[in-house]
């Protein structure tokens, strides 16, 4: 088997997904040398240290522990820190190999084509890979301006709460409008947390953040009418980014190319209150990236709940205050953490054993 086959297999053992494609194994020559390859097929998702994966390529671990770092440098591998060594792991399709390579701007001619080629991905299977199935792996968060005391708010809903609570904030570039250039929304505004966040910014992909800057980024984000999304799950998010329905993947998945757990909408819809609403078309126009507004024969703003991502745009933008969030007719659960959320779509997706083989390595 070709051995960049083989390295495609063990990221589709990933959640996120990797199947097989033309441009993804364009894309794969394009990030990796053949003897990077060699090393990651010893590798895992979870990480190993470099002595360990040169016994496994029979390799010198100067020369190992170089390439590695030449990868890290290069956004194309992870690195933690445990039980005092350095741990280099596999990164995902997405949050990872896609996103991270433009998170320092992109502009060259490789980066160039790897934005023609990853865009040929979403359509041509990487998408619907990295869907539910039916879980999804990210979820809207409304914007807090949106919430009010009617609502029954979990902490979970609240971004502003994630930011508080997380140790470590790492602010980047958006990755999607780098590459596709599509808007002119603020692309510094992705947040990423914990020990992927400390990677990130000790190879220059990011900036560490204190929570007030990270909260002035949301604030930016919610102003651009940029939709908030998240890990989806209780505990743990690893993420927060704030999304543009013309250029991104999370929000393009679903709304551009129809596969509806792409993420999982709020536990919010929007309603319209006719008593007050204008007719502006603010909501409609300018705020709603979903296209789940309309004006019905009175002139007055009508919310079609199925389309609803329950982002609250509408109603931090609405004029008149006519628009409010309410709870969801049916709620999906969110899974308590990573672990939870991670199993339950490999055994959903069939992936589970072949997931759990790449990290015994």
């Amino acid at each position: 088997m070709d051995k960049y086959e083989e390295f495609r297999k063990i990221l589709d053992s990933n959640p996120a997904g990797a199947p097989q494609s033309p441009a993804f194994d364009e894309i794969l020559r394009i990030l990796f040398s053949e003897e990077d390859i060699d090393l990651l097929l010893q590798m895992n998702f979870s990480g190993k240290s470099s002595d360990d994966i040169a016994d496994a390529v029979s390799l010198p671990s100067d020369k190992v522990y170089t390439m590695l770092e030449s990868m890290a440098d290069k956004g194309l591998v992870f690195h933690r820190d445990k039980g005092g060594k350095r741990l280099y792991g596999i990164l995902p399709t997405i949050p990872g190999l896609f996103e991270f390579p433009f998170m320092k701007g992109g502009g060259s001619s490789m980066h160039d084509k790897l934005a023609i080629l990853w865009n040929e991905y979403k359509h041509d299977g990487q998408a619907e890979a990295f869907a539910g199935n039916p879980t999804p792996l990210m979820r809207v968060i409304p914007v807090g301006k949106s919430l009010d005391t009617k609502n029954v708010v979990y902490s979970y809903d609240e971004a502003a709460t994630i930011i508080n609570n997380a140790d470590y904030i790492a602010l980047s570039e958006c990755a999607c409008r780098v590459s596709l250039k599509k808007c002119d929304k603020p692309t510094d505004v992705c947040l990423i947390f914990g020990y992927i966040g400390k990677y990130l910014v000790e190879r220059g992909f990011a900036k560490e953040a204190g929570k007030d800057e990270a909260l002035q980024a949301l604030d930016r984000a919610e102003k651009a009418g940029l939709v908030h999304s998240s890990t989806n799950t209780k505990e743990g998010a690893g993420v927060i980014c704030n999304c543009c329905s013309c250029c991104c993947t999370i929000l393009r998945g679903r709304l551009e190319l129809g596969y509806k757990n792409s993420f999982a909408p709020s536990r919010f819809a929007a309603y319209s209150d006719s008593s007050t609403c204008t007719g502006c078309r603010i909501c409609i126009d300018e705020r709603c990236p979903a296209k789940a507004i309309e004006l019905n024969e009175s002139n007055t703003a009508v919310v079609d709940e199925d389309k609803c991502i329950g982002c609250g745009l509408c109603v931090s933008g609405c004029p008149s205050t006519a628009m409010r969030l309410i709870d969801r007719k049916e709620v999906i659960e969110t899974p308590a953490n990573g672990q939870e959320l991670g199993f339950k779509v490999l055994s959903e997706k069939g992936k589970l054993q072949a997931f759990m083989a790449n990290l015994k390595k």
